[in-house]
């Protein structure tokens, strides 16, 4: 957890950046909303592209608990992986800070957090996932299951990017594409 400043700086750039979109959030709206002087925002995240980074992974962290907590009620891989996969995919079309990076609100400066600058977000989701797998499943414990979790989580990200199918069915789809590649058999 951050300091409280920092948190109120977060609570003010979501807000802003979710009502405005990035182009319209200036440094010093968000300092005026979180009750703080603007230099105390760049002495903070540094500029306006850090202060939006840091939302969006703020964002990634709390979803990242909700995965935990998912995972742990499952016994299961793959009832675990549906689970996990169909609540990031429903999550994520509710999400109003995704909403404004994906629909570019306001300018579609954000997408690369989520595209082709998305590997702060790639890499603490992977590392959530495969520490939490191997701590749940330790037989599951291998070369494999880091390279599986990214590529579970980077499969995951391209449906949230651009959606094919609904969420449940793609969420057996990657279940079942996970407990495959680690040499387990899904349920039918």
């Amino acid at each position: 957890m951050g300091s409280p400043v920092r948190d109120a700086l977060l609570d003010a750039a979501a807000d802003l950046l979710v009502r405005r979109g990035y182009r319209a959030v200036r440094m010093r709206d968000v300092a005026d909303a979180a009750g703080v002087s603007r230099q105390t925002v760049y002495n903070e995240f540094g500029d306006k592209w850090g202060l939006a980074q840091a939302v969006v992974l703020r964002d990634n962290e709390r979803y990242l608990d909700g995965i935990d907590h998912i995972l742990t009620a499952h016994d299961d891989l793959y009832s675990a992986v549906l689970a996990a996969v169909e609540f990031t995919l429903e999550l994520s079309a509710d999400d109003p800070i995704k909403k404004a990076v994906l629909t570019g609100a306001g300018g579609d400066e954000l997408l690369p957090l989520l595209t082709t600058q998305a590997e702060p977000v790639l890499f603490t989701a992977s590392a959530r996932v495969v520490e939490h797998a191997r701590a749940r499943w330790p037989e599951l414990v291998g070369p494999d299951l880091p390279e599986v979790a990214d590529a579970a989580v980077r499969l995951v990200m391209s449906h949230i990017v651009l959606p094919s199918l609904p969420p449940d069915r793609t969420a057996r789809l990657i279940a079942r594409l996970v407990v495959r590649a680690l040499g387990l058999t899904p349920p039918d």
